[in-house]
């Protein structure tokens, strides 16, 4: 089976970190975001790993090399000008002639990548997202009234939000959808999807998953490493 990881991005919010070291190679624990991303994928039976990057490329590839010290195969792609996290997939159009998985380079999750290409293929869609339920408590109480009589306060209640996980499954047909050497983003896709009444499957993400985005959310990976990825990495 084949993934790609989106690893171009230039990582702004995690100044002063990306500066040295693009974002993807940032080490979480003992490994890197982009090892454990790979170890994983590996796990699951995933034996081409397709490695779209930008910002210090070159960094990227030494580290990484063709993938036989993993036992896996990985493949390099640069884009020249900034293409976006769709628009790179195009450089890759030759080599992926059946379904594959898609997965942002600054992820972290233990989601059932095998089942979730199992699912897709069953589906047959031309794209299938990766959805995650997040909870987040509101700051504020939300009061209820009728008139002007108070009928119900709950204090800092839960908001459900469902997010997508930037984990995909894409069908080789949607190559035809993507523009040439602009950018082009996820959401243009899905937008210009739906409005072409093409069908777009999703797929639920239970386990563990977090979005290294900033300072922060490095932190907590940090911690996240030792309670899910440690014992995954052997």
């Amino acid at each position: 089976m084949d993934a790609v990881i989106l690893a171009g991005g230039l990582g702004k919010r995690l100044k002063p970190f990306t500066e040295v070291i693009p974002k993807p190679l940032l080490p979480i624990g003992e490994k890197s975001v982009l090892e454990i991303q790979i170890t994983l994928l590996k796990k699951h039976g995933f034996d081409r790993i397709f490695l779209a990057t930008n910002y210090k490329s070159e960094y990227i590839e030494s580290f990484f090399g063709d993938g036989s010290r993993y036992g896996i195969e990985i493949f390099v792609s640069k884009e020249e000008t900034p293409l976006g996290t769709v628009g790179p997939l195009l450089l890759l159009q030759e080599q992926l002639k059946n379904e594959f998985l898609v997965i942002n380079g600054d992820i972290l999750t233990l989601c059932d990548f095998s089942g979730f290409m199992r699912f897709a293929k069953s589906k047959a869609a031309l794209l299938t997202v990766g959805v995650k339920e997040l909870t987040t408590p509101f700051q504020f109480g939300n009061i209820f009234f009728e008139g002007d009589d108070v009928v119900e306060i709950q204090e800092k209640p839960l908001i459900k939000t469902n997010i997508l996980a930037g984990v995909y499954v894409f069908s080789p047909a949607v190559f035809e959808l993507i523009p040439p050497g602009v950018q082009y983003d996820m959401d243009n896709l899905i937008n210009d999807m739906l409005k072409q009444k093409k069908i777009i499957k999703k797929f639920d993400i239970h386990e563990y998953w977090l979005d290294i985005g900033r300072v922060d959310d490095y932190h907590q990976a940090q911690l996240a490493y030792k309670d899910h990825f440690e014992a995954e990495m052997d």
